[in-house]
């Protein structure tokens, strides 16, 4: 069923399916990452939300939970960053996806500790930074994807090619993926494999609010903008929360305006806290095509026969 390259993947990360369960702020702690190793596909707990403690924990949880293969993922944005890396590298951890930040911070460090390390990239010229930097694959991500994003919007379909014709590296598609067949759509393109983040974070395992779970499944194809580009780029569920930022971007609010209206804890109260009205909800512009929340077992079941049967179709 997988070619060449789908398969060096897999025996990069030491998993069974060319598929990475995305690292997610207030959504993918241990019960997500274990699920998703245990289906066979690249679990990832999201260190994004955590204090270093908080991640050991559910590091530790994780591996009470599986016997398999788990990443961590780390944006290089917030102040416990080298703390969290410490802390993954003492309860074993040697799988990780670095993400909104320089490639040359951490990865000769990780590299010397006998990592596998991944990097998320917007564009060609970050991922050919990359490869320069000595990372081992690059997760392509176009800015259909949820929560922070790339300045360029270069969508999925563009990015894909342009990545995988300026570097050597294993390339992973990421952003609006949710199908067995968009997979596929991805592997076409010359992608090793595919990055899903919303729709794990639609599931049982995640540790999403219910009510934010519902209203993605209830959401339209319209449901999601890409906003606060003045501050960090980021894909959120519209709501009144999204509206007072629009108002504010409408009239040329400095960045400092826009900092104190997101204040602290928004994408907690949102995701986590299930305040659906003054939360910041984030997540992909695939949440349309999102009807269900399935365990990760049936999802990653589902995803194969989705896989098997697009292929098929195009064969016939």
């Amino acid at each position: 069923m997988y070619t060449t390259k789908q398969k060096s993947l897999c025996k990069l990360l030491n998993i069974e399916l060319p598929i990475i369960q995305a690292g997610m702020v207030w959504t993918s702690g241990a019960k997500l990452a274990a699920a998703s190793a245990n289906a066979g596909v690249l679990g990832v707990v999201g260190a994004a939300s955590m204090s270093p403690e908080l991640l050991r924990e559910h590091i530790r949880k994780a591996k009470t939970l599986t016997k398999k293969t788990f990443a961590v993922n780390i944006p290089l944005l917030y102040k416990y960053t080298k703390d969290q890396i410490d802390v993954a590298l003492e309860e074993g951890v040697r799988t990780f996806i670095i993400s909104a930040g320089s490639p040359k911070q951490f990865t000769r460090f990780l590299k010397d500790a006998g990592c596998v390390v991944a990097h998320v990239v917007s564009s060609p010229v970050l991922a050919k930074k990359c490869e320069d930097a000595g990372v081992d694959l690059v997760i392509a991500e176009g800015f259909e994807a949820g929560g922070h994003n790339g300045r360029d919007e270069i969508t999925t379909m563009v990015l894909i090619p342009e990545v995988i014709k300026a570097v050597r590296l294993p390339v992973v598609a990421a952003g609006g993926i949710a199908s067995g067949s968009a997979i596929l759509a991805a592997m076409a393109l010359g992608a090793h494999g595919a990055q899903l983040g919303s729709r794990f974070a639609i599931t049982q395992e995640s540790s999403l609010h219910s009510s934010f779970k519902q209203a993605v499944v209830d959401s339209q194809a319209d449901a999601t903008v890409l906003c606060m580009k003045k501050l960090v780029p980021v894909r959120i569920l519209k709501n009144e929360f999204y509206k007072h930022m629009k108002e504010l971007e409408d009239r040329g609010a400095s960045s400092e305006e826009l900092q104190n209206m997101l204040g602290k804890g928004r994408a907690k109260k949102g995701m986590f806290e299930g305040d659906l009205t003054e939360g910041e909800l984030e997540i992909g512009q695939v949440s349309g095509f999102i009807d269900d929340i399935p365990s990760v077992a049936e999802l990653v079941e589902r995803l194969k026969k989705e896989y098997a049967e697009a292929l098929k179709e195009l064969n016939t």
